[in-house]
């Protein structure tokens, strides 16, 4: 990965260590603590700057999920976006780091203005404590007009293809959207061995959930109560298994669903973390 710049979060009481990509989306790249490599990453499409990153912890704003025809209409202003935002493939400044913590900056310009008519300043602040990394995110609405967004994160998980069957995703949901079959019906149980998996829990509850691995591990993802949309994913012959808190459901700047509206010069923080058990 020498191509590419990172910036290092390591805490020596635990030995974990996180890599942060800056110029890749603001993105965390790898989580390990000790031996153990907690995020899948093909390094592959990391270093192809024309590619999507698979892997990591990818940043969704402003629109977690595809927009119906990547198109969008609120408030009499209009935009529009490929799926999952353009937070992803955009490049963050550093404006603060130190040994556990950095703390990254996204701000409007003419090319995000072009896809999403506000001015807004987003900031993401890692912090390593042990086996927990914490992520904070404030959005600041930079306009003279209200600004609706919705964030996710989309972290890859590293569980060996072989082992799916033996692994499980803790919810209380009872109903979920599956976005192969796009239908919704009651929930009874996750099979993480289906060709893809991709199923969004409607009621979620708890804003907490566990992913179990075959080796008795754990990892825990929570997140504040803004995030009512949690999201599992996954595909056949592949080694991770996503789980993914969303504030909002997909096309929620068309539906007006779930959406975060700050006023002018209003900014709103919000919290998710992973820890591995």
């Amino acid at each position: 990965m020498s191509s590419l710049e990172t910036v290092t979060l390591h805490d020596p009481s635990a030995g974990s260590r996180v890599l942060v990509a800056p110029s890749r989306g603001g993105m965390i790249t790898r989580f390990s603590v000790g031996d153990r490599e907690v995020m899948f990453l093909d390094e592959a499409t990391l270093l192809d700057a024309t590619k999507n990153v698979r892997g990591g912890n990818p940043v969704l704003f402003p629109s977690p999920g595809p927009l119906a025809g990547d198109r969008f209409a609120w408030g009499g202003k209009s935009g529009s976006m490929k799926q999952h935002g353009f937070a992803r493939q955009r490049a963050w400044s550093v404006v603060a780091s130190a040994e556990r913590a950095v703390t990254l900056e996204l701000r409007s310009d003419d090319e995000t203005r072009a896809a999403y008519p506000w001015d807004f300043v987003v900031r993401i602040r890692y912090a390593l404590a042990g086996a927990r990394l914490a992520v904070e995110t404030t959005v600041a609405n930079r306009s003279a007009d209200a600004m609706p967004f919705a964030l996710g994160f989309h972290p890859y998980f590293h569980v060996p293809d072989v082992e799916k069957a033996r692994c499980r995703v803790t919810t209380d949901a009872t109903r979920a959207f599956d976005n192969v079959t796009k239908t919704t019906s009651a929930l009874a149980g996750i099979d993480l061995t289906q060709k893809e998996v991709d199923l969004h829990l409607i009621d979620h509850g708890p804003h907490e959930s566990t992913l179990e691995l075959a080796d008795g591990s754990k990892v825990v993802v929570s997140a504040d109560p803004s995030f009512r949309r949690w999201v599992v994913w996954t595909l056949a012959g592949k080694d991770f298994v996503c789980l993914e808190p969303w504030t909002a459901p997909a096309d929620a700047l068309n539906r007006d669903e779930s959406l975060i509206v700050l006023a002018p010069n209003e900014s709103r923080s919000l919290s998710v973390a992973i820890t591995a058990r």
